[in-house]
């Protein structure tokens, strides 16, 4: 009896898995959504495997049933937290739906998507970091960066003032324009272009627009007002980048400079004997702009030191120790939202308003209650009085 050859791979699901990775590559890059979701797609395909299923034809509503009940029991037996198990169900999921749309794999529905799979889901009931910038902590930040900068530049004139205009044009920048922090700083673990951090040339200050990498995998084009352009502009003129291809916030770290020149130099040709007699001999700084060598921009991790030292130094006490960079685009959307909903949705490059809508439904709920409140008080007349010894 001979035996059977094994079925190609578009049969199996690490052929569909690894299709579906490299579809998501060409879109996505080689950063982290590709790293994440081969783990996630990972754990699946073992977890199949143990099941005996190989084939994605095997993979039905039953089968994520019980993948969506082994991933609850994780999460009861606390190997999971419930938002990483929520995490790696998605990803199943997004593979599955996507072979459905390639055509190729015979898949007619998602078997993923049966309710009678994901009701089996453990419910994510942590109370997720949802910090916003107040009107009033962003009043005190804006005022103590503005007050540093006037002082520098009064002090040291505006090429020695750089630091301080940078900081101010930096909390101006996230205040304002609503922008993610991957979208406007290094992001280490993704290498594309668009996160590496903004670049001037990506900057229109007489338009009053950004160019970033949003959300959505798509070149997006974000608003500047006024507010953080006139900060920017400022900015610019003290940095007196020599290309545009220059960040808008290089980052401070040294070694980074220094490897930047290696690099770039060794590209050109240079020999390594030449580059560090350039290293020894000269200012960090002066070898970038002589030799036109582009410095990386500050990482997420180094934007959030940025503030966290910035709020240290205003002595602003706001919850979860320091004003981060996404509780600004929040903030921003918390304000735009009570005037129009539509505004809050162009300003942030919500897909869809009910994007918006979803993400500050609590002023929906609140304005709601104190409406539901003013028809009560009319309805029933004034609230008697309680003794509170009663």
């Amino acid at each position: 009896m001979t035996t059977p050859p094994d079925p190609p791979p578009d049969d199996t699901v690490a052929g569909a898995v690894e299709r579906y990775l490299e579809a998501k590559a060409k879109g996505q890059g080689t950063g982290n959504y590709r790293s994440l979701a081969a783990s996630a797609l990972g754990r699946w395909q073992d977890w199949l495997a143990d099941q005996d299923i190989t084939l994605l034809e095997d993979v039905t509503d039953e089968e994520m049933r019980r993948y969506a009940q082994s991933l609850r029991r994780a999460v009861r037996d606390g190997g999971l937290a419930a938002s990483t198990a929520q995490t790696y169900y998605a990803t199943s999921r997004a593979c599955l739906a996507w072979c459905v749309q390639d055509g190729r794999y015979n898949l007619v529905e998602n078997p993923a998507a049966a309710s009678r799979a994901t009701s089996e889901l453990p419910e994510d009931t942590a109370e997720p970091d949802r910090q916003f910038w107040r009107p009033e902590d962003v009043q005190t930040i804006r005022a103590y960066v503005g007050r540093r900068a006037h002082d520098a530049v009064e002090e040291h004139g505006l090429q020695g003032a750089r630091p301080a205009l940078r900081d101010r044009a930096l909390v101006s920048l996230l205040a304002a324009a609503g922008v993610r922090g991957a979208e406007v700083f290094r992001d280490t673990d993704d290498d594309r272009d668009g996160r590496q951090g903004l670049p001037w040339r990506r900057v229109d200050l007489d338009a009053g627009t950004l160019t970033v990498l949003g959300k959505s995998q798509n070149w997006e084009h974000a608003q500047l007002p006024e507010q953080a352009c006139d900060r920017l502009r400022r900015y610019y003129e003290a940095q007196d980048p020599p290309n545009r291809g220059w960040p808008v916030f290089p980052t401070a770290h040294g070694p980074s400079k220094y490897r930047a020149v290696r690099e770039q130099l060794s590209d050109r040709d240079w020999d390594e004997e030449e580059i560090e007699d350039v290293l020894e001999e000269n200012p960090i700084g002066e070898v970038l702009r002589e030799h036109d060598v582009v410095p990386p921009a500050i990482t997420v991790r180094g934007a959030r030191s940025v503030m966290q030292r910035l709020c240290d130094e205003a002595d602003l006490d706001v919850e979860g120790g320091y004003l981060k960079p996404h509780g600004a685009r929040r903030g921003l959307g918390d304000a735009l939202y009570r005037e129009s909903a539509e505004l809050a949705q162009s300003a942030l490059r919500h897909a869809s308003v009910r994007t918006t809508h979803d993400a500050y439904s609590h002023i929906d709920a609140s304005e709601t209650a104190d409406e539901v409140g003013d028809v009560l008080d009319d309805t029933w007349g004034e609230t008697p009085t309680e003794d509170p010894e009663s």
